[in-house]
């Protein structure tokens, strides 16, 4: 008989996933939506203008209405109010623009005397180096062209000569020169006008265009599309209130600073730096070249310039990275790249109006994402929450052999759930996580001895901390801030009630040092599952210690050390859908522990134990429980009803 083994199969690579129907349908509709923005711009930028300008006025038409106005008159009032502060704006701005202009020749004369005076010194001596570097190379350039000239004449014979063309314009009709003068006035002031139309009419219309909203995109879970709407409202809201504010308070100060400082026609300058301030990041600091440079143009020295120079690079930062977070915070919930990121795509799209609009859009964005399935990815790219799960996170962490990363992950949610809730919520799923794959053949035999390392080290990490519910600062905690999708698949749990009584009011049998034995299933990652139920039992003053699968075979189960043990308790990640392998362990307990209760913890939550009373009991187990929190309550329990504890009966 042939005995040649037969070799192995090489495995099967998938094909790629082709792109379905409903992905090309959403990529078309991306473009056509793109494209619609960018031809369109000219109707939706007035249109977006004025419903951020409505946010605006928002609070100030429930301040009138409060002062018993009618909608009307309140809404009226608003925007008059709005159109007085933007028209005078524009009337102190012309008035500094033309004042400037005037001006110009003086300062023309003293940037031509700086100039001289560069030309004298380095940049002399450089500028006239280049230029004989240029008068060599025009030589050079010259001889080239005669030799090429005289070449022409030898073989064609005379040179042609050249012919004077002269264009003439006809002159502009009345029509033309109408348009040329009043067209740039006459279309901001038609924009404007759009504006405060779409304005009055949001803000007449502000219940009856929600519920249409709702009756069209949501009608279907009011709850949720109540929530997004209130979210997405508070969140740009807040944002462009506090944003207009501060900037407005950044505008004063450079023009208060400018004026104290010299520099001419300080309110405009003032007014242009709030206005570039919506850029995120470098929108102040490009606000200050243009007085910089009148600052040098303006001073026959260049004090005026560097004093110029140090406003804008103090306040800045005195603004965004101290005063900033002071009031507000960073409440966006907009992480840094999707700030940058959507600064140049709105700003490719719209123009300037663009660049001071990219926040607010991109807000709007996340928004989306983290109350509508479909748009997740709004919140996963552009968001600042977490990329990844608590579990995916703890997973990764355990899986880089990395639990310095996984302890801080853990410190940060302990900060908002108990201990027992984080291992029950974060902790154990990570392992599950990391089962499943050791299972398909995913996890190598060396990444399962890291996991198995990290998680032992994480544990001891926390021996020290308590099972209790943590105080968290109301003030700390933004009412705004909804959860993200991922993060709501993971809901906390109080921790676990109660100490078990003191050693002396125990019976007998539980006065040991150890009085429960952690025993762990026959899954790879079974036994940290136990070691960290005792330590729980621990926090909640009953000892326990753990035992391996392999103490309790059926060749060493005889040499179990029982001594002082009142409870066994079982931890399995995975029965592998046949709990056999389950029925014979807690038959060899029996025998080997008669009388003793035995529970068993199945923490994947689902399993068919849990939930079919004639399997638990054909299996032999005293008590079931699915998670970490249920299997402490019981030990609890268990002692307590032994002692004769109040708090059993209770």
């Amino acid at each position: 008989m042939d005995t040649t083994p037969t070799p192995r199969q090489p495995a099967q690579v998938p094909p790629p996933v082709t792109p379905g129907l409903r992905g090309l349908l959403t990529l078309a509709v991306g473009v056509v939506v793109i494209a619609a923005l960018y031809y369109g711009r000219e109707v939706f930028i007035p249109l977006v203008l004025a419903i951020l300008l409505s946010f605006v006025l928002a609070p100030v038409v429930s301040f009138l209405r409060r002062m018993y106005l009618g909608r009307v008159p309140s809404v009226i009032i608003a925007v008059l109010l709005a159109l007085s502060i933007i028209l005078g704006i524009g009337a102190v701005l012309g008035t500094q623009v033309a004042s400037l202009a005037t001006d110009l020749p003086r300062y023309q004369t003293t940037v031509q005397q700086k100039l001289s005076g560069l030309q004298e010194g380095l940049l002399g001596r450089a500028n006239a180096l280049l230029q004989r570097i240029n008068h060599q190379v025009h030589d050079a350039s010259q001889k080239a062209s005669a030799a090429g000239t005289t070449a022409e004449r030898s073989v064609g014979g005379e040179t042609p000569k050249a012919q004077l063309v002269r264009v003439q314009e006809p002159d502009p009709s009345p029509l033309t020169l109408a348009h040329n003068i009043l067209g740039p006035i006459v279309e901001p002031l038609t924009t404007v006008g759009i504006v405060l139309v779409v304005v009055v009419f949001l803000l007449m219309q502000r219940e009856d265009l929600r519920n249409r909203l709702i009756r069209l995109f949501g009608s279907r879970d009011l709850h949720r599309t109540t929530v997004a709407m209130d979210d997405a409202a508070s969140r740009l809201g807040t944002y462009f209130l506090a944003q207009l504010g501060m900037n407005a308070a950044f505008g004063v100060l450079i023009g208060l600073g400018l004026w104290a400082i010299g520099v001419p026609s300080p309110i405009l300058w003032g007014v242009f730096s709030a206005l570039m301030r919506f850029v995120p990041y470098i929108g102040a600091f490009i606000s200050g070249l243009l007085p910089v440079a009148l600052a040098a143009a303006v001073d026959p020295g260049w004090s005026m310039a560097i004093w110029t120079a140090a406003l804008f690079l103090i306040a800045e930062p005195l603004f965004g990275h101290v005063i900033e977070p002071l009031l507000y915070g960073h409440s966006t919930g907009l992480s840094p790249f999707a700030v940058i990121v959507s600064t140049l795509f709105w700003g490719f799209l719209w123009g300037p109006v663009g660049l001071i609009l990219a926040t607010p859009f991109t807000v709007c964005l996340v928004v989306l994402g983290r109350h509508v399935e479909s748009l997740e990815f709004f919140d996963v790219l552009l968001g600042d929450r977490p990329p990844l799960t608590p579990v995916e996170n703890f997973y990764q962490r355990m899986l880089a052999g990395d639990p310095d990363e996984a302890r801080d992950i853990g410190e940060a949610m302990l900060k908002e759930r108990s201990l027992s809730s984080y291992y029950d919520e974060v902790a154990l799923k990570g392992l599950q996580l990391a089962a499943n794959d050791y299972a398909r053949g995913v996890v190598t035999p060396a990444q399962l001895e890291n996991i198995k390392l990290s998680c032992q080290g994480l544990v001891e990490d926390f021996e020290n901390r308590p099972d209790v519910e943590p105080e968290v600062d109301p003030k700390n905690r933004n009412p705004a801030d909804v959860p993200s999708l991922a993060e709501r698949t993971h809901p906390k749990n109080e921790a676990v009630p109660g100490q078990a009584p003191p050693v002396e009011q125990r019976a007998p049998t539980w006065q040991g040092d150890t009085p429960v034995l952690c025993i762990a299933g026959r899954g790879p990652l079974d036994e940290a599952a136990s070691t960290i139920l005792a330590q729980l039992l621990r926090k909640h003053g009953l000892g326990a210690r753990v035992a391996s699968y392999e103490t309790v075979s059926r060749g060493r189960i005889r040499d179990l050390d029982l001594s002082g043990v009142a409870m066994i308790c079982i931890s399995y990640l995975d029965i592998s859908g046949s709990p056999a392998h389950l029925r014979y362990l807690l038959e060899r307990l029996h025998q080997r522990a008669p009388g003793i209760p035995i529970l068993v913890g199945l923490w994947p939550v689902g399993e068919k134990v849990l939930t079919d009373a004639a399997l638990g009991r054909e299996l032999g187990a005293d008590i079931y429980v699915s998670s970490l929190r249920d299997g402490v309550e019981a030990c609890l329990r268990t002692v307590q009803s032994a002692s004769g504890s109040p708090a059993a009966a209770a």
